[in-house]
């Protein structure tokens, strides 16, 4: 797995040396690639030597941002890798990624070249001759493991640079009363520049928190025992690391310069960053967020009293048990018997060739004799033979079916097995589908199984259906780990049940598209979400009720939930994550995480529906391994499917591909093909010499675990683009149909220009001041059959040049995005990305729109208006509209600049004759005649009212057409009359 090892290793003497004092000479030059970050800039020797010695490419950056939103993760990872050779060098990036998150996006720029990532379904395996898979289906030979490596290698031309850029999504599970967070660094090599920062926003105050020290595990759950109560009070947090704690945000950073990531390890496995915290929570039917149509309901209560359990540990004893297995195990239920309850009933069961009951045909009570006598059983359990799995559960499940029909059985208790196994069965049944339908049988629905594996030869897909199939869950235990710590971890986390059967119900006709709303059991500490689709998002009232049973009778929960009042409520702590993704992103050193700052936030936006598609694709696969036909299994995972694609998630039923770059063998980067682009394809285009510039033919190759985020579902592509462009109707959109508001004169005025295919017009022109100029190339069309027009004409190209800092600018098609500022890159318009470039970050919603911010406090949005068969008058083109307007200058000139500032006045010119009185508009000096009319903007998704003025726009604009004609698509020169005041 370890595929950038380092060459040169140190003795703990050698680490106890590098004390940030002990600095070497100054770097000379052939360090100076390496941008250490650190004042002043000299390292240790010892540390000098490995990085003289590493032959892979240096990481010069690994940045990694995350946001919890009331539980749900979005974490972005940024790694630029720098190779310093003159040939080209293949550089990996490898990241550890928690199995219960998904994958949402992945990119990597390479010599200027954006390589975008895409979800496609996952073929179905097509069987050889040899009946072996072609395509094995990950996740059908075994359930997920508790971290899945994420690896991308390409080759890095000589003396550049390669930035890979991932993200990914999950929902935190809280167990035994608290949430668990973990972030692997394991970058395999001492990095430059490592920063970590998480970031928890919540509708409720963040209680109990606290920060690991690193964690060396074989997983992110080594070691499940430590969130128990028994978790030392004093655990120090990592040097380096700052906690910024306010009530309901939390913010937690992690940055280790490399001398100091030296003396802990000089590997780079540095290991797990560990945030554990819990929520305060209230009495009742929990937490529910609403946010544009879509609902999570958080039910975690508290304070119920304890529900008896009926329990059978059901224990493999066959000869592979040996040893520290078997010891661990015996440990691990010394503890647990100690903490059975008086009201609760049990019984063991060992097995290997033969199965051995330690009190056959009932369970006994917990009383001191009882627990003494099951010590005495456990001591004496002794290993040998083979694993008989199906006659072992056939002989706990009628134990247990048998006391719960008799008479000593609580009509209120929670029943369950406890089944642990090192192997696979090897005596009696060892048909995996057979053995399953023999415990479902045996079951009936009574009770529940929880099933445990421990090392490396366990079928963990039978014990996961096993589970699965009979309402339980499944742990996997490493050979390495400590089992009797995680053994009894296990057993805390279902030890205390406190509600049972419980049922939450929603009213009917207002909620569509409910994820899993039925439970067996609720176990003190852990929660329950569930997450649905508003039928009506304009209702008032959602009713919610909760029925369960508990110790001694059965509860009901009802109230009326204010839609309208949590909306708002959860808007706000929606802002609050986004304003902390923003400030974290201009924090010193981590300007490169900005642009992903800026998509995080756009994603943030809609966490309640991606909470809801979460689930829902958990919900899908889960009930695809309960499937007892093929037709339902087939009906699963194409839902499950489906809801991947929409929400860019690589799961077990779909591949994330990407195309990667070819590197010649001098070490230079290969031109791209050059093809002529099938009517309604999204190349993905490369800079070339020309203004349009080189087409790059995507040749569709899988690219190893990679991903995507199309957006293939139109719903899932359009919300976010909606709410980018409600700020601002001042805009040129269609034929190009200009519409400028004055707010302080409540006035809405539009006006058209009739220019010339070829045309270029000054939009915007504040060079001078801001440093900012957009222009707009117009490309012409025939106008449609009875139109009194001769052609007509759009804008085919908008180019958006800055100034300050320093030069930069970016070019928008309907295909590609251009950026030109601290790298030069293409972005393929049919992804969703955002990136970040200095002076310019930009944010692009696929086949939608591209979000334009420049300094914080001005933006531009271009939307796409691309035809899949277009009409011969249809044209694919570009729509601009001023975002905020800031910090454009009030000398801002342009077609709409000159507009910004203005104020404008209404009055009619009196009645002539048998004219009736006609209203013009008072601009500045001037009078201009003006009729109503209606706009559609928004891609027609809005009509606003104007006043109309005629002949482009005579009067109305300062000057004649002709004055807001650039000689080219860059030209900043300024409006030829002077300044915009007068």
């Amino acid at each position: 797995m370890l595929l950038l090892t380092l060459l040169v290793c140190f003795s703990p003497s050698v680490l106890g040396q590098l004390e940030e004092s002990q600095f070497a000479d100054e770097i000379d030059s052939d360090f100076a690639d390496f941008d250490l970050g650190i004042a002043p800039r000299r390292v240790p020797r010892q540390v000098k030597t490995i990085l003289s010695k590493e032959t892979k490419p240096h990481i010069q950056e690994l940045s990694i941002k995350t946001t919890i939103i009331s539980r749900y993760a979005f974490t972005a990872v940024y790694c630029a890798m720098l190779n310093r050779h003159s040939a080209a060098t293949e550089g990996v990036f490898q990241f550890q990624v928690p199995a219960n998150a998904y994958v949402s996006n992945f990119t990597m720029i390479i010599g200027g070249r954006v390589y975008q990532s895409e979800v496609r379904p996952k073929e179905k395996r097509v069987k050889q001759e040899n009946g072996k898979p072609k395509n094995k289906e990950s996740g059908d030979a075994s359930p997920e493991p508790e971290v899945e490596v994420f690896r991308m290698a390409a080759n890095i031309p000589g003396r550049n640079r390669a930035v890979f850029l991932l993200t990914y999504e999950e929902l935190l599970q809280r167990r035994l009363g608290r949430y668990e967070h973990v972030t692997s660094l394991r970058p395999l090599q001492l990095v430059s520049r490592l920063t970590l920062d998480v970031t928890i926003v919540d509708h409720s105050p963040i209680t109990d928190l606290q920060v690991l020290p690193l964690r060396n595990g074989r997983s992110s759950s080594a070691s499940s025992s430590e969130t128990g109560p028994k978790t030392p009070a004093k655990l120090e947090p990592p040097v380096t690391t700052v906690i910024k704690n306010e009530k309901n945000v939390c913010k937690i950073t992690f940055s280790p310069n490399i001398v100091q990531q030296a003396k802990i390890t000089t590997n780079g496995l540095l290991g797990d960053f560990v945030i554990r915290y819990d929520v305060q929570r209230d009495m009742g039917i929990g937490d529910i967020q609403v946010l544009n149509g879509h609902f999570v309901h958080y039910f975690a209560p508290k304070d119920l009293p304890v529900v008896p359990k009926n329990v059978v540990f059901v224990i493999d004893t066959s000869a592979s048990m040996l040893g520290t297995k078997i010891r661990q195990t015996k440990d691990a239920l010394f503890t647990i018997l100690r903490d059975l309850r008086p009201g609760d009933r049990f019984n063991f069961i060992s097995f290997s060739n033969k199965i051995k009951v330690w009190q056959p045909n009932r369970l006994v009570p917990v009383t001191p004799l009882n627990v003494r006598d099951a010590k005495k059983f456990i001591y004496t359990l002794a290993t040998t033979g083979g694993t008989n799995i199906d006659d072992a559960m056939q002989t706990g499940s009628s134990l247990l079916r048998d006391y719960l029909s008799g008479p000593d059985a609580s009509p209120n208790s929670v029943s369950l097995i406890i089944f642990l196994t090192d192997g696979r069965p090897t005596v009696g049944e060892i048909q995996s589908t057979v053995i399953l339908g023999n415990t479902r049988s045996a079951v009936q629905e009574k009770f529940c199984i929880f099933t445990i594996g421990i090392g490396n030869d366990v079928d963990y897909r039978l014990l996961e259906r096993m589970a699965l199939e009979n309402c339980g869950m499944m742990r996997r235990i490493h050979e390495e780990a400590d089992a009797s710590a995680m053994l009894k971890g296990f057993y805390d986390e279902i030890g205390t049940p406190l509600l049972s059967d419980i049922r939450i119900n929603y009213t009917e006709d207002s909620v569509q598209y409910v994820t899993q709303h039925l439970f067996t059991n609720y176990f003190n500490g852990s929660e329950i979400v569930i997450a649905g689709k508003l039928t009506n998002q304009s209702a008032e009232i959602l009713h919610v009720q909760v029925t369960a049973s508990n110790s001694d009778k059965s509860i009901i929960l009802e109230t009326d939930v204010p839609l309208r009042h949590r909306q708002i409520e959860t808007e706000k702590h929606v802002k609050a994550a986004t304003a902390a993704m923003a400030a974290g992103a201009r924090t010193p050193g981590s300007g490169s995480m900005q642009g992903l700052g800026v998509a995080l936030g756009s994603i943030a936006e809609d966490f309640v529906e991606r909470v809801w598609g979460f689930l829902s694709v958990k919900d899908g696969l889960r009930s695809r391994l309960r499937s007892q036909t093929s037709k339902e299994r087939e009906d699963h995972i194409q839902q499950a499917t489906n809801l991947s694609l929409t929400y860019h998630f690589l799961t077990p039923l779909t591949n994330l591909v990407v195309e990667k770059p070819e590197v010649l063998a001098d070490g230079s980067m290969a031109p791209a093909p050059t093809i002529t682009p099938a009517a309604g394809s999204a190349a993905n285009e490369l800079p070339g010499d020309t203004e349009e510039g080189e087409p790059q033919k995507p040749n569709g190759k899988p690219g190893g675990q990679t991903s995507s985020v199309r957006n293939t579902i139109g719903k899932a592509a359009r919300r976010p683009a909606k709410k980018s462009i409600t700020i601002s109707k001042t805009s040129a959109d269609g034929d190009p149909h200009f519409v400028v508001e004055f707010p302080l004169s409540k006035l809405t005025v539009c006006f058209n220009i009739n220019g010339e295919p070829g045309h270029i017009l000054r939009l915007v022109s504040d060079h001078k001041y801001s440093g900012v100029t957009v222009n707009g190339k117009l490309i012409g069309a025939p106008a449609p059959p009875g139109s009194h027009k001769q052609q007509r004409t759009y804008f085919s190209t908008i180019t958006i040049v800055v100034d300050h800092p320093k030069r930069a600018y970016i070019e928008v098609t309907p295909k590609k995005v251009i950026l030109d500022g601290r790298d030069r890159m293409v972005l393929p318009c049919h992804s969703t990305v955002a990136v970040d470039s200095g002076a310019l970050s930009v944010s692009i919603v696929g086949k939608s729109n591209v979000t334009v911010t420049i300094g914080g406090n001005i933006s531009f949005v271009i939307l796409l208006h691309q035809y899949k068969n277009p009409a011969p008058y249809q044209r694919d083109h570009l729509g601009f509209y001023i975002g905020q307007s800031k910090g454009l200058s009030h000398n801002c000139h342009g077609l709409l600049g000159q507009f910004l500032y203005e104020e404008v006045g209404l009055a009619e010119l009196p009645a002539q004759g048998d004219m009736k009185p006609s209203p013009i508009l008072k601009v500045k000096d001037r009078s201009v005649p003006v009729v109503q009319k209606s706009r559609k903007i928004y891609s027609g998704t809005q009509s606003v009212d104007c006043w109309f003025a005629r002949n482009n726009a005579a009067k109305l604009i300062d000057g004649q057409y002709e004055d807001y004609m650039s000689s080219h698509m860059f030209d900043t020169g300024d409006w030829p009359h002077g300044t915009n005041r007068v």
